[in-house]
């Protein structure tokens, strides 16, 4: 009888649940739809809602371009999908390796791991074509092939010496997987690290906590950023600060931003791991909120035997953050391994 009523509560709690994040995503599709009228690929000041909105994130962003601790240049590629902008590090004769930054944020998220980057490598830290920050998209990205044929068009402007490195982060990792599913040939060796799904579909905690944040609240936004960023913020003020400046971002982005539709990563299927022939490092932090860490790691242990895996530890989705110094160490000494050591590391 008593479990019968705790089985009976625990799915009334989760009917309430699902209606509580189905009608969050209504009000969100709303807003979004209502902002979404406010500028077009016409206006002066798309992607933004309006020229004081641009004028104000363009003053933040630059603002904290003056963080980057090396010293780079910058450029804006055309492609078929919009303007892309690229910020560029280190020797100019070494090789190249691309940064592609996580879902709904710009390049500038690389600040605490370029210079550990830019004394081996020529580092092109891109700006998604549908993120928050310089380049400025014209068409929708409707596949995660949309995806694929962006970053080609971005290599070919670059024209990069082949092969190259790319590293992903969070969103930015699911793109280099499928990048490196359709072209190989391209590619010396991928980092995918913590990538959105790719591995392991998204927990369901995580879609529960991340819908609300579609509002665009502050309260909701600091109540993810604290859950998802938990190392990070436990790590002293710095850590602390760090994410209030990340919060306070995020709100300005969700202001400034005419609306664009994001494609929702997916999981690559056995036959997709297993083809994955490009050298690649799989990060992950052992606190990872989006999908439990170890069952990551084991997915990929038994169809893709052939990818290195390396879990950080007291760290989550910030491990790029929080264990800077170990992730680029762990990326710099990867893409340094002579080809004939590839091989798969133990834990």
């Amino acid at each position: 009888m008593v479990q019968n009523k705790r089985s009976l509560l625990k799915k009334f709690l989760q009917w309430i649940s699902a209606a509580a994040a189905l009608f969050i995503l209504g009000v969100a599709a709303i807003l979004i739809w209502h902002s979404a009228q406010n500028s077009t690929p016409d206006s002066s000041h798309y992607p933004f809602k309006s020229q004081q909105a641009k004028e104000e994130f363009l003053t933040f962003y630059d603002e904290k371009a003056k963080q980057w601790p090396v010293v780079s240049t910058t450029k804006m590629l055309n492609t078929s999908y919009g303007q892309t902008f690229v910020r560029i590090s280190g020797p100019a004769d070494a090789d190249p390796l691309l940064l592609l930054h996580g879902g709904g944020g710009n390049a500038l998220q690389w600040i605490p791991n370029v210079e550990a980057f830019s004394r081996h490598y020529r580092v092109f830290a891109v700006d998604d074509i549908h993120g928050h920050g310089r380049s400025i998209p014209t068409r929708a990205m409707e596949t995660p092939e949309d995806y694929v044929r962006w970053l080609n068009e971005v290599l070919d402007a670059l024209a990069l010496q082949e092969p190259v490195n790319i590293a992903g982060l969070s969103y930015g990792g699911w793109v280099t997987a499928h990048y490196a599913l359709r072209f190989p040939q391209r590619l010396n060796k991928i980092i995918l690290i913590t990538p959105a799904a790719t591995v392991i579909p998204f927990s369901a905690e995580w879609i529960f906590r991340a819908t609300p944040v579609l509002l665009s609240l502050r309260y909701f936004t600091r109540e993810f950023m604290q859950w998802l960023a938990k190392d990070t913020i436990e790590s002293g003020a710095e850590g602390r600060a760090a994410i209030d400046e990340y919060i306070e971002e995020k709100l300005l982005s969700v202001r400034a931003f005419n609306v664009n539709k994001m494609l929702p990563p997916d999981v690559l299927s056995d036959e997709q791991l297993h083809s994955l022939h490009v050298p690649t490092l799989f990060l992950v932090g052992e606190n990872e909120k989006s999908y439990p860490a170890h069952k990551a790691v084991e997915r990929l242990n038994r169809v893709a035997p052939q990818i290195q895996t390396k879990i950080i530890m007291n760290a989550g989705h910030d491990l790029a953050i929080v264990k800077a110094e170990t992730v680029n160490r762990a990326i710099v000494e990867f893409l340094r391994q002579a080809s004939q050591k590839e091989s798969k590391q133990p834990e």
